[in-house]
């Protein structure tokens, strides 16, 4: 009786081990990176992206696209020095693809700074995996503070 229970128990928990999928495990990353933001934690947010990342944002001036880039490091300093839950970026998740060590996902968000709304718009992250952890290699946002949705 004791063995039937002790393997039910380890075929459960390698069934469990197993349920990590590609897909949670980049869904991982991207929330470890909204939850860095909410907590202004620096050291969190400097282990879900790769050396060379890039952060882009689209804005409209004078009624035009224009595509800002941001340095991870200044992106990274910013947020270490606002009050935890300051910067609380709510995202849900759209689509999540995976290719062997490439992975993208595209996630709805309302940004809301000092518990107020302030924008809304769509990430497109693009993810690396880099042995064998997930690592955020692109980031490019829209924003605006209407059609939210």
């Amino acid at each position: 009786m004791k063995k039937a229970i002790c393997i039910i128990l380890l075929v459960g928990f390698t069934v469990t081990i197993k349920a990590q999928t590609s897909i949670d495990s980049v869904k991982a990353v991207i929330n470890n990176l909204f939850t860095a933001m909410k907590t202004s934690d620096a050291v969190l947010l400097k282990t879900v992206f790769t050396d060379s990342a890039i952060l882009q944002t689209i804005n409209t001036r004078s009624g035009k696209a224009v595509v800002e880039t941001d340095e991870v490091s200044a992106f990274i300093e910013s947020i270490s020095k606002l009050p935890a839950g300051d910067a609380d970026e709510q995202v849900s998740f759209d689509v999540v693809k995976v290719d062997a060590d490439l992975a993208i996902a595209w996630t709805p968000y309302k940004f809301y700074y000092k518990g107020k709304f302030s924008h809304c718009g769509v990430n497109s992250f693009q993810l690396v995996r880099i042995n064998k952890e997930w690592k955020i290699q692109y980031i490019i946002d829209t924003r605006r503070r209407s059609n939210c949705e």
